[in-house]
């Protein structure tokens, strides 16, 4: 093939090709600005953005509360990645792995960071008592999904959302294979929840939270405008989980918080009290 792409023997960056996010990818991690974060007056201080993985925790968060938990008040601060605030001193500090979203927990004698959302999850649950069930037979089947989620997610984020929907050129080859895989993952959930109320079985838990996110999103085609082309109402099991767990206050409330984009009803870069949250819902029509 004329245009068949021959791999140099020493690989070396090329941010021309690099597609919507080449102004801040490179190889090499760390610091690149000094910057702290800033703090506010819960304990808990997220810094994210509402995507997927964002919503992850703001959903967790806005359930608790939902559940009485005051001490899961929390200060949500805006971190764009567009723009490197995850490469700031202040946030690699937090997470040497410069990715959102990082959490700070204010409330011992020294503070806690904890990255990766999987990690959050469960350290939110296991502080506060609520979404991970005690028996390991339940706990475990929660954590099995949980940890499907973590290693699947990326074949649909990086995978198929970056060649379908963000990479600078159309490419065949790619997109069939995300596209398999996607519909592949759809499937499983799909036969999981012809059989159960929601993903781990018969209770909520962070199992749904940190699933809903991105394949909920999908099929309801709030991701990669990709609900057609995935043919995602042939999943109906997954659909009415999605649109059940949509339904959720918690998780309308949670969904909203970092977000930058979208209808004035669903956009607040920032959230330190309910009353945020409450005030942008109000616009909704």
């Amino acid at each position: 093939m004329a245009n068949e792409y021959v791999p140099p023997k020493v690989w070396t960056m090329d941010a021309e090709n690099g597609g919507e996010w080449a102004s801040i990818n490179r190889p090499d991690s760390g610091a690149r600005h000094q910057q702290a974060l800033p703090v506010g007056a819960h304990p808990l201080q997220l810094y994210s953005l509402a995507t997927p993985n964002g919503q992850k925790i703001t959903i967790m968060l806005e359930e608790l509360l939902a559940l009485g938990v005051t001490d899961a008040e929390y200060d949500a601060y805006l971190i764009n990645i567009g723009d490197g605030d995850q490469f700031s001193s202040g946030f690699v500090a937090v997470n040497p792995n410069s990715k959102i979203p990082a959490l700070v927990d204010q409330s011992g004698p020294a503070p806690v960071n904890v990255f990766e959302s999987g990690s959050i999850l469960v350290y939110l649950a296991e502080k506060f008592g609520y979404f991970l069930p005690v028996d390991i037979a339940e706990r475990t089947r929660v954590l099995n999904w949980l940890f499907w989620l973590q290693g699947s997610a990326p074949y649909l984020g990086g995978g198929f959302g970056h060649f379908y929907a963000y990479a600078p050129e159309k490419f065949e080859y790619p997109i069939n294979r995300f596209t398999m895989e996607a519909k592949r993952q759809l499937d499983v959930l799909d036969k999981q929840l012809a059989n159960h109320t929601f993903i781990a079985g018969e209770e909520y838990s962070i199992a749904d939270m940190a699933i809903w996110p991105w394949y909920g999103n999908l099929v309801l085609g709030y991701a990669y405008d990709a609900a057609e082309f995935l043919d995602a109402g042939s999943y109906q099991h997954v659909q009415r989980w999605a649109k059940a767990i949509l339904e959720r206050p918690a998780v309308q409330r949670g969904r909203i918080v970092n977000r930058t984009s979208g209808e004035e009803w669903e956009v607040l870069p920032e959230r330190h009290s309910a009353a945020d949250i409450d005030a942008v819902l109000k616009l909704k029509p």
